[in-house]
């Protein structure tokens, strides 16, 4: 489907020393455009190597994936994808408002300028109207966050991939962002895909959450949270929030 993204019978083998692992194995799912799918999994169940995939940095062993019914090539040729890792990475020489420019000087990046937010307007989303000139040493581990989320949007792109891009930082600021998030989607309805290991943050950010398996990677479950769209922090005290994190624990129990 076009307004989709569709993973369809996805298996990943790599060698090793030891012989031919296999990260994933028949993954399918879909997720319409302009959703937030949470994914939730343990250690090796192939989540990261899950968002490698659909980033094109990962070839599939088997199966297809289609990005709003383009390949994952396309779109990364075409600048429609943004990554944020759990590592800020920004440059330490440049303020915040230079780091988000970055993607813009890089290839035909300025071919997406137009379709864009500016860099500052960005700054202005993510809550650093303040900070445009300050440099990364001067920000907290939070607000470089920020910056990497601004700069994975400068290049409007229709998916955002983020591998557990607050699984470093402290409890509040976490919660912090978690929210900030969710405003950040509604305002732009960029398709999400999110990796985390915290079955409150999958809850809470998720429209869906993927519960997968490990060793290999295969679909447990995929669940749709019986949660409002605009969730405040506070829903985390419901019963209902609290029913659901149990349900999701006994999947992952059985992973």
């Amino acid at each position: 489907m076009s307004g989709s993204v569709v993973i369809d019978g996805v298996s990943v083998r790599f060698d090793s020393d030891r012989g031919a692992v296999t990260a994933l194995d028949d993954v399918g799912f879909e997720i319409e455009e302009g959703g937030f799918l949470a994914i939730l999994g343990p250690s090796g169940c192939g989540k990261s190597t899950l968002l490698r995939v659909v980033a094109d940095l990962v070839a599939p062993s088997e199966g297809s994936v289609s990005v709003f019914g383009s390949t994952p090539a396309e779109i990364r040729k075409r600048r429609e994808l943004g990554f944020v890792f759990q590592d800020a990475a920004l440059l330490p020489w440049r303020t915040a408002r230079d780091n988000v420019e970055l993607p813009l000087e890089i290839g035909d990046g300025r071919k997406r300028a137009s379709e864009a937010m500016s860099p500052d307007a960005l700054l202005d989303l993510v809550g650093l109207g303040k900070w445009h000139d300050a440099f990364p040493h001067e920000l907290s581990g939070g607000m470089r966050q920020r910056v990497s989320i601004a700069r994975a949007l400068v290049t409007a792109p229709k998916i955002l991939l983020m591998d557990e891009p607050f699984g470093a930082l402290d409890e509040i600021t976490r919660d912090r962002l978690n929210a900030e998030l969710l405003r950040i989607w509604r305002e732009t309805r960029t398709t999400i895909l999110f990796v985390t290991h915290s079955i409150q943050e999958a809850l809470f950010l998720g429209q869906k959450v993927l519960v997968l398996k490990a060793h290999p990677g295969r679909v447990r479950d995929l669940v749709t949270p019986d949660l409002p769209e605009e969730r405040a922090l506070d829903v985390r005290e419901s019963e209902s929030f609290v029913r659901q994190s149990a349900h999701l624990r006994q999947l992952l129990e059985t992973c």
